[in-house]
């Protein structure tokens, strides 16, 4: 006898009769905006952006109400406030940060740079470097000048910064008769090169650089000896040299010759 045709189970005739009945899937439509809709969605993003600009650069919502100053050691804030004249109410953002830099350093010779940032929503901050004397130049009427590492004059007075040498000239008579060749703004310099070159330490045992021409500078420390260093040539080794030999008391110490220096008791 022939085989009796198999019939599906329940469970497949379920899933054959899903399978059969489930719908496709709809196709993607791709979402397109109109003509109308972009010009609608950018008069929207220029509306925002519109706004933004006049908020900022425009509206007094964002403007200059604070003024702040850091950095100071002998200026004080007054002083830097009343040289940046930093005009209040105006936009934050619309100010020039650069022409305030300017009138402060035009206006303070003792600053030697300055910062000027802003901070939202309405601060102004201006950090200030001062200049720091590493000389202070004797001059007449018992005025002296103060000068920094970069040979910057930007204070005069009457007293000296503790801890810095003082340049005077006495000059001898080979240094009268070299003022020709080596004018007395030379000879300035020159010590105040000396200066420059001394280590903080050192720096601050000296009392004065003494300029007796040319090739004869002489320290006077302020335990009452004597450094004889010659011309300012070889600045950086002499105050090598010299910071070894003060670790021996002596009345007198001669760098003059660098490789060959002497301590004299």
């Amino acid at each position: 006898m022939p085989d009796a045709p198999s019939v599906p189970s329940a469970e497949e005739q379920l899933d054959t009769a899903g399978a059969e009945e489930a719908p496709a899937a709809p196709p993607r439509v791709p979402l397109r905006l109109s003509r109308r809709g972009f010009v609608v969605l950018g008069a929207l993003l220029a509306a925002v952006l519109g706004t933004v600009c006049w908020l900022v650069w425009f509206s007094s919502v964002l403007d200059v109400r604070t003024v702040e100053v850091s950095g100071t050691r002998v200026l004080t804030a007054d002083q830097v406030l009343a040289a940046a004249s930093v005009p209040l109410g105006g936009p934050l953002e619309r100010l020039d940060t650069g022409a305030v830099r300017a009138r402060v350093l035009r206006a303070l010779p003792r600053a030697a740079d300055a910062q000027v940032s802003t901070s939202l929503p309405h601060t102004v901050r201006i950090r200030v470097t001062e200049r720091q004397a590493i000389a202070a130049i004797a001059g007449s009427g018992g005025v002296y000048t103060q000068v920094d590492a970069s040979g910057v004059r930007f204070a005069t007075g009457r007293q000296v910064p503790s801890g810095v040498p003082v340049v005077e000239l006495s000059l001898s008579a080979a240094g009268r008769g070299a003022l020709a060749v080596f004018p007395e703004q030379a000879l300035v310099a020159a010590a105040v090169d000396v200066a420059k070159a001394l280590p903080a330490a050192v720096s601050k045992q000296t009392r004065s650089v003494v300029v007796h021409s040319y090739d004869d500078l002489e320290l006077q420390l302020a335990d009452g000896s004597k450094v004889l260093w010659g011309s300012s040539e070889q600045d950086q080794r002499k105050a090598v040299v010299l910071t070894a030999l003060l670790r021996q008391k002596g009345t007198s110490y001669d760098v003059s010759a660098p490789d060959d220096p002497a301590v004299r008791h």
